[in-house]
């Protein structure tokens, strides 16, 4: 992947599909840690997720987001940032 500052120097059509590339990456869940471990540090701090609140598959990343944000009440950007900071 090339450097922002490449990506600039680049024509319009590659250019277009380095940008989708990268926004399709920074809309994808990003953890340390194997999922497992991430799910467990959730269970803790919030006692009243379940199993299938935290039902996972690759590439669903929404999908739990909006289960979590309809459960605790909060933005699924705040969702995101917690998950990865964990």
């Amino acid at each position: 992947m090339p450097l922002v500052s490449e990506l600039f120097a680049l024509k319009a059509s590659d250019q277009s599909r380095w940008q989708k590339r990268i926004f399709v990456t920074m809309t994808k869940l990003q953890f340390k840690g194997g999922w497992n471990e991430v799910k467990g540090k959730l269970k803790q701090k919030y006692g009243q997720l379940t199993d299938n609140d935290l039902a996972f598959a690759e590439g669903k990343d929404d999908e739990l987001l909006g289960r979590l944000q309809q459960k605790l009440g909060k933005t699924k950007e705040d969702l995101r940032k917690e998950i990865e900071n964990l």
